[in-house]
């Protein structure tokens, strides 16, 4: 921290230049108002009438600076001590104060807390707890802003400490590649909670790494108001017309506890009396008395004014009801409601098609009816992907939307979600889907949570290649589909056939929620099927009776369809009814249920590895709803509980369908 003293220490200097008395009375107040609020909960925090609190004090420039010097149409991503950028956009302060309540009328129904809440009629998109994660989201909006020909631009918000994130390089590399307009402010505040600024990184200043980036790094004094509206203005300006990012060091201190419970009992004494010298509100009020555009008198009034302002709305908004639990509610809220129109197959114009093809068919066609949608992935422009299922698509589509991308899977996922609060639906290819852990984050977290907290849709497909059997090792070859079925707010779909995979993925696509599509690649050039040459859509959600029989259901997907379908050729005396699930998340329990009570005995099989894997939540579901009917136990057949292996003689064992005629036995003989 020394060398922030050292490049501070002197008094605030404010240079006017040529505002007008209105525009340095205007910051006065945008800055005040933040300070009283901070003292109105801190009072309340003590008394307990209020759970936890980030205190922002002594930073409230930075935020009132760069909001105000911005549009009201430029998208801004604060995080917990930028109170001054909700204030500055005028949201009213009983809606604000209801969301730190916890009320059903805050942004978030009382589901999340803070400033964990966007709301795009201000342009305010807020955090997650995990740090960083929303610096690739302003990527996505840049983006939708270039693609659409807007002059917009996004401020995204880190802390010194959160610069030690993966995310704040991928976000800003990607920024950097694809000339996003986002301002990357960092707040160099000395500590990530207790931990000083010489124990995360080593650079002396944040502004040296924007040279490795290939853009302008720009430094400010973040408790002088003028210095930093002056200097994200001016960015602003020149953004707007060079489309470049720019990254922002704001140079300041976090005068209070990370959240007021941590305590500073961490901070030199002798630090925080430097910093209580350059408060910001205090200097910028003891300015404008000196240039006489401010009175005593005037300050009395202020203050009093914006106290009855802050305690009337705090009161009102106690008086607002707190959330009534209701499991419908609740619920309804998971996933946005699906509007978009079901185009039925026409069957009379089909042709066959290998797996492959029908889903770069189906994507192409989606391409062609919404101009919006973008594609992005690794080497899926001219290249076409590794499958090749986007080659030829530059040439009709454009590079702007058919999107190579730096390898950098959570910055990508994130500035989906980006495009999607932009109102532009988006592709994005998992080179393997092994590599989504990569991305992980923002799938569980962002994508998948965003609805239900605070309302906004997300049309965001992850396709995922997947599966073994094509000797790609423990790498490129996990079926990791149960990862994501746990998590409500995603949507699962896993295809079997080149018919349900165009008709899947086209409705993927429009789907107004997350999307995991799985492709076993296996599949890809070894399967050909009958599919309708235009364009049309199948429901998810919805499963499919392969085979009708009496004797036993086998419920599967993916490549386990093909197995147990070539076995059941096999014990054709045998009245196996073959249930495809083609989407796992919401899976289809009323076909299931409905097969069982007719079968009384039933196989899962996944290729998953066992323990786990989806299937034991199928297993557990009918042996609850259908216990009366079983005449057996619910069997399983699922993969070696071990990684992939290389060697092909060591995969297929490895494979559940190397256990499957054995386990069918089993249960048929119970």
């Amino acid at each position: 921290m020394s060398y922030q003293i050292e490049t501070f220490s002197q008094t605030i200097q404010f240079d006017r230049k040529k505002h007008s008395n209105q525009t340095l009375l205007e910051l006065y107040e945008a800055l005040l108002l933040p300070r009283l609020i901070e003292e109105k909960m801190l009072l309340l925090l003590r008394q307990g009438k209020l759970s936890k609190w980030f205190s922002g004090l002594g930073q409230e420039a930075i935020a009132v600076g760069c909001t105000k010097a911005l549009q009201a149409t430029d998208y801004i991503f604060p995080l917990h001590r930028n109170l001054g950028v909700f204030t500055a956009r005028d949201i009213p302060l009983e809606k604000l104060f209801s969301q730190w309540q916890g009320k059903h009328s805050g942004f978030t129904k009382g589901r999340d807390r803070s400033f964990h809440f966007g709301t795009t009629d201000y342009r305010i998109i807020g955090m997650i707890s995990h740090l960083g994660a929303m610096l690739g989201v302003a990527d996505g909006v840049a983006l939708a802003s270039n693609l659409d020909g807007k002059d917009e631009l996004a401020l995204v918000f880190s802390g010194d400490g959160g610069t030690s994130e993966g995310d704040f390089h991928e976000a800003i590399n990607v920024a950097a590649v694809w000339n996003a307009p986002v301002i990357f402010l960092i707040e160099h505040n000395g500590y990530g909670l207790s931990t000083p600024s010489g124990e995360q990184f080593r650079c002396k200043q944040f502004i040296d790494k924007a040279l490795g980036y290939g853009i302008e790094g720009v430094q400010v004094n973040g408790n002088n108001i003028l210095e930093v509206y002056d200097a994200t203005r001016r960015i602003a300006e020149t953004m707007r017309r060079e489309r470049k990012p720019v990254l922002l060091e704001a140079i300041t201190f976090r005068m209070r506890g990370h959240e007021e419970a941590s305590g500073t009992k961490y901070v030199p004494k002798e630090l925080m009396e430097q910093w209580a010298k350059k408060d910001p509100v205090e200097n910028y009020q003891r300015y404008l008395l000196e240039i006489g555009i401010l009175t005593d008198k005037r300050i009395k009034e202020q203050r009093q004014h914006l106290k009855a302002l802050i305690d009337d709305a705090w009161e009102r908004a106690l008086q607002e009801p707190a959330p009534i639990p209701s499991e419908k509610d609740e619920l309804a809220d998971v996933y946005a409601a699906t509007t978009y129109e079901v185009i039925p197959p026409n069957e009379k114009r089909e042709s066959p098609k290998r797996f492959v093809n029908a889903i770069a068919e189906g994507l192409y066609q989606a391409m062609e009816r919404d101009p919006k949608l973008v594609l992005m992935g690794q080497d899926i422009a001219e290249y076409g992907g590794v499958f090749k299922i986007t080659e030829g698509f530059v040439p009709r589509f454009g590079k702007e939307r058919v999107r190579n991308t730096p390898l950098c899977e959570s910055a990508i996922v994130a500035s989906a979600l980006g495009l999607s609060i932009c109102g532009r639906a988006s592709m994005v290819e998992m080179q393997f889907a092994d590599f989504v852990s990569c991305g992980f984050n923002q799938i569980v977290n962002n994508l998948a949570k965003t609805h239900y907290r605070w309302g906004q849709s997300v049309n965001v497909t992850v396709r995922m290649p997947t599966g073994a059997g094509v000797g790609a090792g423990p790498f490129h070859s996990q079926s990791n589909e149960a990862w994501f079925t746990h998590i409500p707010g995603l949507k699962v779909v896993y295809p079997s056939t080149p018919y349900d995979a165009k008709g899947l993925l086209t409705t993927s696509l429009i789907e107004p929620n997350p999307v995991l599509f799985f492709e076993h690649k296996f599949l890809y050039r070894s399967l050909e099927g009958p599919v309708p040459d235009e364009y049309y859509n199948i429901p998810l959600g919805k499963a499919h009776v392969v085979q009708a029989g009496s004797d036993v259901t086998v419920v599967t997907y993916g490549m386990g369809v093909h197995w147990i379908a070539k076995l059941a050729l096999k014990r054709s005396n045998i009245g196996i009814e073959i249930i495809d699930l083609r989407t796992l998340l919401p899976w289809d329990k009323e076909t299931v249920f409905a097969s069982v009570k007719k079968t009384g005995k039933c196989l899962v099989l996944h290729e998953d590895t066992l323990t786990g894997g989806f299937g034991g939540e199928i297993a557990a579901a009918i042996a609850e709803e259908c216990f009366s009917s079983l005449d057996a136990p619910v069997m399983r057949v699922g993969s070696m509980e071990t990684p992939v292996p290389f060697h092909t003689a060591l995969e297929q064992q490895f494979l559940a369908n190397n256990g499957l005629k054995e386990k069918l036995e089993q249960l048929i003989q119970y």
